[in-house]
Order: structure tokens, then C-alpha cells, then sequence
């Protein structure tokens, strides 16, 4: 007989554009099945595939999930651990923090976390307890998209107001650049893309499902995307659509890059990018012709001159007046604060001292943690270095120094954790309220609500800080605010009338019914007001003032350019461990365009062994016409431990940096291809 049955809508809060609405069924109490919600705008009844599984498996699986807080017994780094109480872990971790902070050195208690969960609570609380400690952050944005940040806000005073995805009816052409929805933002390839009216133009070096299903792909080779934006500037100056009306008020600098795109003709940029001319010639019109929007992937940014590019791409967007008007824009990220949520008070900056230590950056990481002399303690919340992290031989050599306090809060049991001498179980999505801010629109806010008590002695990111901040005897209020009061702040900057149940019973509110028109008034936080193509900030970074018609030399002979993108079953590291997620992911490969393979008298499935001065890698050859000459494409975030090597593509990098804040440069990484 069937007991009592109910449904519970909340939201997926992955580090993923879609920020997909869920609804959880239950039984006699129990979590029966998480499903996509039919009356949410973006999932429309379905979750991709992987949060399908996850969600469904290791996510509800106790053999899989951790429940209490464990202690090291044995050598570091060797997995083996012993359950203690709260009590003993909370005391035991505070006791050696207060000695390190005794000693003067706060600053050598590195802290490291990212975007496991994006419930802006879970995210954004635990800061308060390392401010108030005076630690060094691992700046996140280091290891994903920092370089296309620092670019936007110095040349348009904000990174993180895009377009209005809504605007898409309006667009005669939406192009989307260095991004992969069809693994990264599943529900905008299924759904927005195909929704728009007007042309969709990929700009990728791999020919992945989107790039496939739009109406133009221009396969350009790795590294030379500023050319190619300087030539489609060249193609619109041509064919009379600049707009010189919006050049001439709104931005700065043009003139000082205009020989250069007028050198920058499509037969020119053919050569060094392998896009075709007519292509090139053909995207330009489409662009230049508008109203166009442009999206900028996260993964464009992630090369040697990373920030270059984004610099090329904002200078084409304004000056063909796609920006501020109905059907354009440009997009990278959509921040809460688009739809009124105030982080400041969340993040409560106030509790930082005087001499607070500045982050570094995850390429330095390896080095600070090395030695007693930069570290003596590492904490680490929503991420997984040791399968995210570049220099991952070094950083795992590291971690394993004795005298080095690590502290890891999870899940799940990640290779982090195996280095950790205190692992503290966290709770999951599915246990815990918070608020949800979907980043690839700026006119939603959603609740992710407790639908399930948490798994064993589990408890939320935040209530471990406030634990941990009670048994280091701190006293400042902000430490121990609920997660009520915060949420309900939050949720009082925006739009929204109702309260955080009212929320929760809808799942996603509609802050704003018609389309946003994003820079509309013409304004920018910049010192001249205007968007600066000849920007004196970044000049003063030690970098040129005006964008460069860059491209990066083709790699040397005997080498390879390694790619490694997201996998459409992972979502970075996340269910690197759930089993079916492994089953249909298969084995490891290096990808290779077939013609590639039978230059280097390679066959599919043969082994073969990724080499360079960081680290080597073994992996079977694959073949995809997807991929282009001269590229190994190997996905990226697969747990090292899972991996008969020990290790996934992270070993070949070893932490060289985009041209601008300290960023991560991944997919400029070289490797020689040699026989196991």
C-alpha cells in the first residue's frame, strides 16, 4: 500500500548558466525521485543528464556521501581516517588555528573554494569566519575567468551585468564565443538557442553541438581570436556598419586602433586563424548588421592572452552599437546584484583587520603551500583542488606535509578530502535552504529549499563556520547570524513582495516581466564614462592601452595544443564519483581530428602518453571530426583517483597565467604525444 506522497519544488544550484528548476517527490517522508520541474521556464520538465543521475545516485547514496567528521590516522594523503564527534573535530581544529593566529600568523592559513554549490548562503558565509581570522585567500576566480573580469570592468566599469536573455527575440544575430552550452548550459542549447528568430554564429575551435547546430561556425585555431575580431572589425568598417553616432559618445580609443583593423582584412586573418575569408567576411555582415549580442565563454578567457581577447571582442561590440539597445549586448555574467541582491552584508566585509593579506592566485598556490615558511594550515570548502587546481603533482606532493593543517569540507570524500587531516561532512543542496541566483539571466531569483533532513551528522558550509568560529571563542555577531535573517535580507533588496516561503511554494519568481535593456543610458563606471577600447587601467597593469590583433604562434614542432573543456557529464569536478556518471563517461581519451592521428601514425584506441615539463598523462586515442588539427582535446575535472594514472589533465598544467589578474591559462597548455 502507498503512503503519503508530496511534491517539493526547489532549484539546482550548480555552477551552470541554467539554474534549473527541480521538483523532489517524496514518500512516507523518504526522497523518492528528483525531476525537472514542468513549470519552470528553463528545465521545462527535465534536468540534464548528469544532474539527472547525480541527483538520483551518489547525491541520495549514504555509501557514498559523507556523514560524520573523520580524523587522519596513518601517513597523509593515504586515506585513512577515523570517525570522531563534532566536538572532538570543532576543538581539535580550533586549537591549532588559535596557535597559528598566536604565533602572528594568521596570514599563513590559506583558505580555498569555489562554485560546488552556488546557494549564495552556503557560497558567501563561510567568508565572515576567515575574514575575522585574518587567512589568505585562494582567489577563485583565478582558476575559472579573473582575466575576462579585471578586462570588463576596467574597460566598461562592470563584468557581471550581460544582456537580457529575453532580448534574444529581438536580435538579428546572437553570437556565442568560447562557450559550449551543449555541455556547460544544456538547457540554453535545447531551448533559448533554437528559440531565436535571428542567425546564431559559433566561434570555437571544436565543432561541439552547438557549434553544429548554428547557422555559422567559425573553426578558428586555438589563440587567435583577437584577430579575428579585429578582422570582423574590418568587415563592418567595409561594409559601412560601424556606427559612428555610438563611437563618437559612448567610447574611447577607436582611433588609435583603427589602422590596425584596417590591416586586419579577412584574407589576412584567414591565414593565421583557418577560418575560411568569405566566413569571416560573412560573420562581420551578420554582427555588424545587428542588433546582435555577443556571448563571451568563460573558456575564451582561459589562454596567455585571454584578457587580450576579451578587449577585441567588447571593441567590436561597441563599435557596431551592439550595446544598450533592444536585441544587443554583450554577455559573460549576470551577478545577483542584477536583480537587487546586496552581498556586501552577506559577505561582511567589516570584520577584516587593517592588514588583511591579499588572495593569490590558484597558478601560486603549489608555491605557498610547499613550505612552513608561506603556510601552515589550508581549509577548503566547495571545490576539489586536487582534480581543479593546475601544478597538480606539486600541489599533491604538498598536501601531503605533515606539518601542514588541512581541513576539508564536502560532500563526498574527493581526492582533497583523502589529503585532509579533518574531513567535516556537509550538507547537500537537498538539505539545507537557500537563495539561488541563476547567472545566465538577470531576471530570475529562485529558493532551494531543505527537502530532506541532512545525512547523518552533515551540516550546512555555514553551520560548520559558526561551529568553528564558537570554538575559537570569537564573539563578533555577524559569525553567528541564522541563515533566516541572511536569506531574508537578501531576498528584501529585490523586486520580490513576498517572503522566503512564499518563494519557495512558486520555486522561481519573475523579477522583472519585460526584457531588460542592459547600458541603455549610455553610461559606464569608467573614468571617462565611456567605454575605453584605449583603456589607461589596464595600460597601467603593464599592458598595451589598446587591444592587439594578437595570434598565437602555431605550436612548435613535435608538440601539441592540449584543450581541455568541460565534459557534458561532469560540471567541473562535480559527480566525478557517481557511478553511472563514470559508466558513460568512459575511459580517459586524447581526442584527435582523424587526419591529425594519421600524420603521427596513430589508430583509435591505441595508447599513448601526453608529456610535457609539468607532468605526463596516459590516455587512449580517440577520433572526432569535431576537433581540429594540431589539438588533443582531453575533458577536463575527472577525480584523479578514479584514474588508473592517478592524475587527469591538470598534471600537464603548470599554472602559466593569462595576461591579466594572475588568471589561469589552461587552454594554452603544449604536450609532445609519445608511445606507452
Amino acid at each position: 500500500m502507498t503512503g503519503h506522497r508530496e511534491t517539493i519544488k526547489t532549484t539546482c544550484p550548480r555552477d551552470c548558466y541554467d539554474g534549473c528548476g527541480i521538483v523532489v517527490e517524496k514518500e512516507n517522508g523518504e526522497v523518492r525521485r528528483v525531476l525537472g520541474d514542468p513549470e519552470h521556464h528553463v528545465s521545462q520538465g527535465a534536468l540534464c543528464g548528469k544532474c539527472a543521475i547525480a541527483y538520483n545516485g551518489a547525491y541520495l547514496d549514504p555509501t557514498k556521501r559523507l556523514q560524520y567528521p573523520l580524523r587522519r590516522v596513518g601517513a597523509k594523503g593515504g586515506g585513512k581516517f577515523e570517525r570522531i564527534t563534532w566536538e572532538e573535530a570543532l576543538s581539535d581544529i580550533a586549537a591549532r588555528l588559535t596557535a597559528i593566529c598566536d604565533d602572528g600568523d594568521a596570514s599563513k592559513v590559506i583558505y580555498s573554494h569555489y562554485s560546488g554549490t552556488l546557494g549564495l548562503t552556503a557560497y558567501l558565509f563561510p567568508y565572515r569566519f576567515f575574514f575575522r581570522l585574518g587567512a589568505t585567500e585562494v582567489d577563485p576566480d583565478s582558476v575559472c575567468n579573473k582575466a575576462g573580469h579585471v578586462v570588463l570592468e576596467a574597460m566598461m566599469g562592470e563584468s557581471s551585468t550581460g544582456f537580457d536573455p529575453r532580448q534574444g527575440q529581438n536580435a538579428g544575430c546572437v553570437v556565442v564565443w568560447g562557450a559550449n552550452p551543449s555541455a556547460t548550459g544544456p538547457h540554453q542549447h535545447k531551448h533559448w538557442l533554437p528559440s531565436l528568430p535571428g542567425k546564431v554564429v559559433v566561434i570555437d575551435p571544436i565543432a561541439h553541438p552547438t557549434a553544429r547546430a548554428a547557422d555559422l561556425h567559425l573553426q578558428l585555431r586555438p589563440g587567435t581570436d583577437a584577430a579575428l575580431a579585429f578582422a570582423l572589425m574590418h568587415v563592418a568598417q567595409q561594409e559601412g556598419l560601424l556606427d559612428q553616432a555610438y563611437i563618437a559618445e559612448h567610447t574611447l580609443g577607436f582611433d588609435q586602433i583603427i589602422s590596425e583593423v584596417e590591416n586586419a582584412t579577412p584574407e589576412w586573418a584567414g591565414g593565421v586563424t583557418g577560418v575560411p575569408a568569405e566566413k569571416i567576411r560573412e560573420a562581420g555582415i551578420l554582427f555588424g548588421r545587428g542588433p546582435s549580442m555577443m556571448w563571451l565563454g568563460q573558456g575564451l578567457q582561459r589562454q596567455t592572452r585571454g584578457g587580450n581577447v576579451f578587449r577585441a571582442a567588447l571593441a567590436l561590440a561597441a563599435v557596431t552599437g551592439n550595446i544598450g539597445k533592444p536585441g544587443a549586448g554583450i554577455y559573460y555574467l549576470n551577478g545577483a546584484h542584477t536583480k537587487g541582491v546586496d552581498l556586501g552584508p552577506v559577505l561582511a566585509q567589516e570584520l577584516c583587520g587593517p592588514d588583511h593579506p591579499d588572495p593569490i592566485s590558484h597558478g601560486d598556490m603549489a608555491d605557498y603551500l610547499e613550505g612552513p615558511d608561506r603556510s601552515r594550515a589550508l581549509v577548503t570548502w566547495n571545490n576539489n583542488i586536487l582534480a581543479s587546481s593546475p601544478n597538480q603533482a606539486r600541489l599533491s606532493a604538498a598536501m601531503k606535509r605533515e606539518d601542514l593543517l588541512t581541513v576539508v569540507v564536502d560532500i563526498f570524500e574527493t581526492d582533497t578530502a583523502s589529503h585532509a587531516d579533518y574531513i567535516l561532512p556537509a550538507a547537500s543542496f537537498l538539505e539545507c535552504d537557500d537563495i539561488v541566483s541563476p547567472y545566465f539571466n538577470n531576471y530570475t531569483i529562485s529558493a532551494q529549499a531543505r527537502v530532506m533532513e541532512p545525512m547523518g551528522e552533515s551540516l550546512s558550509n555555514q553551520e560548520i563556520f559558526r561551529r568553528l568560529a564558537r570554538a575559537m571563542n570569537f564573539k563578533e555577531p555577524q559569525l553567528f547570524e541564522q541563515d533566516p535573517s541572511v536569506i531574508d535580507h537578501m531576498l528584501g533588496g529585490t523586486p520580490f513582495e513576498g517572503s522566503f516561503d512564499d518563494l519557495k511554494k512558486i520555486g522561481t519568481a519573475v523579477l522583472y516581466d519585460e526584457p531588460r535593456n542592459m547600458f541603455a543610458d549610455g553610461k559606464f563606471a569608467t573614468p571617462s564614462g565611456k567605454i575605453e577600447i584605449a583603456c589607461e587601467a589596464l595600460a597601467a597593469m603593464g599592458h598595451s592601452l589598446v587591444p592587439e590583433a594578437h595570434a598565437d604562434a602555431p605550436t612548435a614542432e613535435g608538440k601539441i595544443r592540449v584543450l581541455s573543456p568541460a565534459s557534458e557529464w561532469l560540471l567541473n569536478s562535480s559527480y566525478g564519483n557517481d557511478d553511472q556518471i563514470l559508466e558513460r563517461m568512459g575511459e580517459p581519451k586524447a581526442l584527435l581530428n582523424p587526419a591529425e592521428a594519421a600524420r603521427r601514425g596513430l589508430s583509435d584506441g591505441v595508447d599513448i602518453v601526453l608529456e610535457n615539463d609539468a607532468g605526463s598523462l596516459p590516455l587512449k586515442v580517440g577520433l572526432s571530426d569535431d576537433v581540429p588539427d594540431g589539438v588533443a582535446l582531453v575533458h577536463k575535472s575527472r577525480w584523479p583517483g578514479k584514474m588508473a594514472s592517478g592524475a587527469n589533465v591538470n598534471i600537464l598544467y603548470d599554472g602559466a597565467k593569462a595576461d591579466f589578474g594572475d588568471s589561469t591559462a589552461v587552454h594554452s597548455v603544449e604536450a609532445r604525444i609519445v608511445p606507452a
